[in-house]
């Protein structure tokens, strides 16, 4: 909810869409989040998708010039088997970002919501390493998330399906 409450305060700073549809977006918001579908329970979501009052282009292409962002889509990177295995979904759908590699030290995020602070503090004391901010869609995000939650679950049948034979050794 913080996060959502803070990428709507910036996305009115920056002049991206007026007071009035950020209030009926965040009852909206809340609406979701009673009947508890959180994935569907995002302002920038509601703004874009349900409210149809902000195109999520002029949200990146803002990122990209003011915060200096790159763009990147992970529809067509290869994300670390590693990374894969620990990824907290529920965390990645809260802050509509995912960590997609890590080079020595440093950690790459792609996120939606690059203009939300709790996201940054949120990521930033979990990873507790350097971060490499990058900016994408919603819709990269989902696709990414929607892929990875089936193969878990595949994994998940298929490991359950073998477990009357495993050996024990």
């Amino acid at each position: 909810m913080r996060a959502n409450r803070l990428l709507g305060s910036a996305l009115i700073e920056h002049n991206l869409v007026k007071f009035e549809d950020l209030e009926s977006a965040n009852e909206r918001l809340l609406e979701l989040s009673a009947q508890s579908e959180f994935r569907q329970a995002s302002v920038l979501g509601i703004l874009v998708n349900e409210k149809k009052v902000l195109r999520e282009e002029d949200l990146i292409h803002l990122a990209i010039e003011e915060l200096g962002l790159g763009a990147v889509d992970l529809r067509n990177y290869d994300v670390p088997e590693d990374l894969r295995k620990t990824l907290d979904l529920p965390m990645c759908w809260a802050t509509w970002t995912v960590p997609y590699d890590t080079e020595e030290d440093f950690h790459f995020l792609a996120t939606a919501y690059c203009f939300s602070p709790a996201v940054k503090t949120y990521w930033e004391k979990k990873l507790r390493s350097p971060i490499i901010w990058q900016v994408t869609s919603m819709e990269v995000i989902t696709d990414f998330l929607d892929r990875l939650q089936a193969e878990r679950e595949s994994l998940a049948k298929i490991t359950g399906s073998r477990a009357p034979f495993a050996t024990g050794t």
